[in-house]
């Protein structure tokens, strides 16, 4: 008689109680994908317990395409349960031509989140975020834009994504000026891209000072875009994500880099878990981030990403089995795109 996976813990952090693990809707859910697969994914997932589902306006491809998936199983499977799902987007890449299809303008962030809205069939979202940092506009413009969505009703909560740790604590200091709260801070952040422990201007990594503001911290890309599963121990296969020019650059695969990844395989082995388990656990070793996002393919790759959250947490000696390991790839590819400093 099998006996039910043990129920995922849930962290609260900014006014919001998240699942350690949550599904990130970027990559898998585009027109590409067959949508019963999707439905499969997404299903299992709450059906686990991922409550949270994260979205943005340039999940797909298409644009927006994610957030039909969702919308359509909001009308249909998912009917009736919107009150127990955290539904996040953002705005901020490119989601339409023209000037105001992407960076962070009140005139597009506004726009965007109309048609997110739309798409998903819902009145409000429970967090906006700000999905890049946007030099061109001031912050006042910008933090101003997601509080006016509070305001509305659009959104329960607002944050923003990618902005480093400087640019963090400006713009909480507008949204203080403002009134508005900043209740979450989504960066990339894995064993191979660590850019959120650098201090910033301050002596404050990202890490401190969304932690000392008392924001969530939703770490995206902690498998660093696959590079931490055993897909890529014994090269670059023809049908991966890399090979098929995707976001994961096969440049970043260099022989120390994978050299570093087979020793970390290792260290998960002799812990009894699975490369991904290790790399999802090192990131939830801070008690200052709430929840990891990972975008599965299969209900498989699902399952063994969720036991992360319910293994023991690492010990001592994996952590420092593991910092021997933990280099720089240079895989952020979200941190010069985002905040010029």
């Amino acid at each position: 008689m099998s006996t039910a996976p043990p129920p995922l813990p849930h962290r609260r952090a900014g006014g919001l109680s998240l699942p350690a693990v949550s599904l990130g809707l970027w990559q898998n859910f585009g027109e590409a994908r067959p949508y019963a697969q999707q439905r499969e994914v997404v299903l299992h997932a709450v059906e686990r317990g991922v409550v949270h589902l994260d979205l943005a306006n340039n999940y797909g491809p298409p644009p927006f395409a994610a957030e039909e998936t969702v919308g359509r199983l909001l009308a249909t499977d998912l009917r009736g349960h919107r009150d127990e799902l955290v539904l996040t987007t953002k705005a901020g890449y490119r989601a339409w031509p023209g000037p105001y299809g992407e960076h962070g303008s009140a005139k597009y962030l506004r726009a965007s989140l109309d048609e997110s809205l739309r798409r998903l069939g819902v009145d409000a979202v429970d967090v906006f975020y700000s999905h890049r940092y946007d030099p061109t506009t001031p912050l006042e413009e910008t933090i101003g834009a997601l509080g006016a969505a509070v305001r509305a009703g659009k959104a329960v909560h607002v944050g923003i994504s990618s902005y480093s740790a400087d640019r963090t604590r400006e713009a909480l200091d507008v949204a203080a000026r403002l009134g508005v709260r900043l209740a979450v801070h989504q960066p990339a952040y894995s064993i191979l891209n660590r850019w959120v422990e650098t201090p910033g201007a301050d002596g404050r990594s990202l890490l401190d000072v969304a932690g000392d503001a008392g924001m969530a911290v939703v770490a995206f890309s902690p498998l660093a875009q696959g590079m931490l599963t055993p897909r890529y121990l014994d090269g670059v296969p023809a049908d991966s994500r890399a090979a098929r020019g995707g976001p994961l650059r096969p440049e970043w695969l260099t022989p120390e880099v994978l050299d570093h990844v087979r020793a970390l395989d290792g260290v998960a082995r002799a812990g009894g878990r699975t490369l991904p388990q290790l790399a999802l656990a090192w990131v939830l070793r801070d008690p200052r981030v709430t929840s990891v996002l990972v975008g599965a393919r299969t209900v498989e790759q699902l399952d063994d990403n969720l036991a992360a959250a319910t293994a023991a947490p690492l010990d001592d000696d994996e952590v420092a089995a593991v910092d021997a390991h933990a280099v720089d790839a240079g895989v952020n590819l979200w941190g010069p795109r985002s905040s010029d400093r």
